[in-house]
């Protein structure tokens, strides 16, 4: 009866099971925390030589030629933006569904987006990419925290070699609950469950500077200020820990609504918002208008606050000319 139950059959049988359980937790578990939307230069380099794991430098294409994380591809940010008189407008679906495929991304790739570092602001080149690639359905994402620069400083290795990788058959399900269009804007402007942040520093907030791409100066009707460069240790493009986001989007955002739509200029620091509070503090039904007051502006019957009066406007319009 004994030797039934443990005969080396069985027990063959149950030591296989029992690794693959092993492994396929292991496996999960690496996955997850791979897939954490911040990753430090070290948990990086850990994963990045996985064949699961895609590094994609959006760096311009003579700055990734000097030097970048070994196994990085090259995806510019202009590749990823809109036209120069409307930035944040998504380019054609077709035109970014072959760009992740060149990339060799596909729906079980981990893509890692690694921008210069440089500055908080240059974060938000990251978050755009990040939020598209969301947009397009991928899931499992993260951004270099500190870009190449907090990579360069912990010493980890560069090398100028491009890799070849394969073109995937990459099939996009667009996630629709991350945006918003002008339409959808406009009909949300003065309804108590719907919080406007405008991701902007405070002088266009208030209407004291207008981006070029700006009809008039000035921001959507309701909308509140969180400057992007909130979210970053003083100085550098190094996101904070996530117990300081969720202490700083609790005081500057105390009433959290049913929605949350995050703007600026052209859907570019409005992307740090929307990461912040979306991906990082945990909040629901947060939202990116892509085209931001690049386009919302151009309408001067789209409700707007902190709009200088037109002799203002002349002014400054005749100071531009003469100064």
């Amino acid at each position: 009866m004994i030797d039934s139950l443990f005969s080396k059959g069985s027990i063959m049988r149950f030591q296989s099971f029992f690794l693959g359980a092993v492994f396929l937790t292991l496996e999960a578990s690496s996955v997850a925390w791979a897939a954490q939307p911040l990753l430090t230069p070290p948990e990086l380099d850990g994963v990045r030589q996985q064949p699961s794991v895609r590094v994609i430098d959006i760096r311009p294409a003579e700055a990734y030629a000097a030097g970048h994380i070994p196994g990085a591809v090259s995806a510019p940010y202009p590749r990823w933006r809109g036209p120069a008189a409307n930035p944040g407008q998504l380019p054609a679906l077709d035109t970014l569904t072959q760009l992740v495929r060149d990339l060799g991304v596909d729906r079980g790739t981990q893509a890692v987006v690694v921008s210069s570092g440089a500055d908080s602001s240059d974060f938000g080149a990251s978050a755009r990419v990040y939020w598209t690639l969301k947009y397009l359905g991928l899931e499992n994402l993260s951004i270099l925290n500190g870009g190449l620069k907090a990579w360069a400083d912990a010493g980890l290795p560069q090398d100028q070699a491009a890799p070849s990788v394969s073109t995937t058959t990459f099939e996009p399900t667009l996630n629709e609950s991350i945006i918003v269009t002008t339409q959808q804007v406009a009909a949300r402007v003065g309804n108590a469950q719907v919080q406007l942040v405008d991701a902007r520093p405070s002088d266009f907030y208030l209407g004291k500077v207008k981006a070029p791409t700006a009809q008039v100066p000035g921001t959507i009707q309701g909308a509140v200020n969180v400057e992007n460069a909130r979210w970053f240790k003083p100085g550098t493009s190094v996101f904070v820990s996530t117990d300081e986001a969720r202490e700083l989007a609790a005081r500057l955002l105390p009433d959290p609504k049913s929605e949350t739509i995050s703007f600026c200029n052209t859907g570019h620091w409005a992307a740090t918002d929307w990461f912040a509070l979306s991906e990082v503090v945990g909040r629901k039904n947060v939202r990116l208008y892509p085209e931001s007051l690049a386009e919302w502006s151009q309408d001067p019957n789209r409700p707007m606050d902190h709009v200088p009066g037109r002799g203002s406007q002349i002014l400054d319009k005749i100071k531009g000319v003469f100064g």
